[in-house]
């Protein structure tokens, strides 16, 4: 079984950076498709970026979001840029064992706790 665990969530100004990193145990060789999700109160878990063989993003956060990964350390990244209100939400750490990534959350086999970032 992964455990995932994310970090650094927190409250920042419209226009300002985060950078969120999600660490994997034990080996990750059993996943091939990891993704940050987020979710407001009263919505669905919305993709927000993945990463397999290529990334894909949420057109909502194109060319101001950077997903990575760091095989050796077992992390995931997700550096935000230029963050707006409507970023404000839950962050979620996911990983996939299939080597395609979905945007629908329920196909996701392992799941963080969650960290919060907050923009105003």
């Amino acid at each position: 079984h992964v455990q995932l665990v994310e970090s650094g969530g927190g409250s920042v100004q419209t226009g300002g950076s985060l950078r969120l990193s999600c660490t994997a145990s034990p080996a990750t060789y059993q996943t091939n498709c990891w993704a940050w999700f987020r979710q407001v109160p009263g919505e669905e878990r919305e993709r927000v970026a993945s990463i397999a063989s290529t990334t894909a993003y949420a057109d909502s956060v194109k060319g101001r979001f950077t997903i990575s990964r760091d095989i050796a350390k077992n992390t995931l990244y997700l550096e935000m840029n230029s963050l707006k209100p409507e970023d404000t939400a839950m962050y979620y750490c996911a990983a996939r064992k299939q080597f395609s990534c979905s945007p629908w959350y329920r196909l996701y086999d392992y799941w963080g706790q969650g960290t919060q970032v907050t923009v105003s």
